[in-house]
């Protein structure tokens, strides 16, 4: 079973209303909102870290970066970095690289999801590969993963053209 279908069946069990969507391949966070034809504050993107306490996954907007400073303050740590692509494969074997879905519970893992996406509505993520995506509910999120919800995120201002 892939992740996709991994991650319709545990929303399914759930009883979580979600939309799926596949798009031509896209790599980066901005290309995946281009490609959904939505705001790249509305995606939501998974970032992998490590630290004394072990790996977690942070969930925050697209157009925004992880501030480590108040990440480390937040889990009382000393120390703290990104996965690196061998640990993501190891931990995600049935994701393609950078395209892991928020889902905690399916691969062990913590889940602190930044405050700013609990002003919205609605959130969308990969969902295992560079074409497919998961669209949700915020509250229905929240409610199914129970993340800690923190503000550990800066948003990054947008390209001046």
């Amino acid at each position: 079973m892939n992740t996709l279908e991994r991650c319709q069946r545990y929303l399914n069990r759930k009883g979580i209303r979600f939309a799926h969507s596949v798009h031509s391949p896209a790599y980066t966070a901005r290309d995946v909102a281009s490609a959904e034809c939505m705001p790249v504050h509305g995606l939501a993107k998974v970032v992998v870290y490590s630290c004394s306490n072990g790996y977690g996954m942070l969930v925050l907007p697209a157009d925004s970066i992880v501030d480590f400073g108040e990440l480390c303050r937040l889990l009382h740590v000393r120390d703290i970095r990104l996965a690196t692509e061998s640990e993501l494969i190891r931990l995600f074997p049935d994701c393609e690289l950078g395209a892991m879905p928020p889902f905690g519970e399916l691969y062990d893992l913590p889940v602190l999801l930044d405050e700013d996406i609990t002003n919205a509505d609605f959130m969308a993520f990969n969902a295992g590969t560079h074409r497919d995506v998961i669209h949700m509910g915020v509250p229905d999120f929240r409610k199914l993963v129970n993340p800690l919800v923190a503000a550990f995120s800066m948003r990054i201002p947008a390209a001046v053209s």
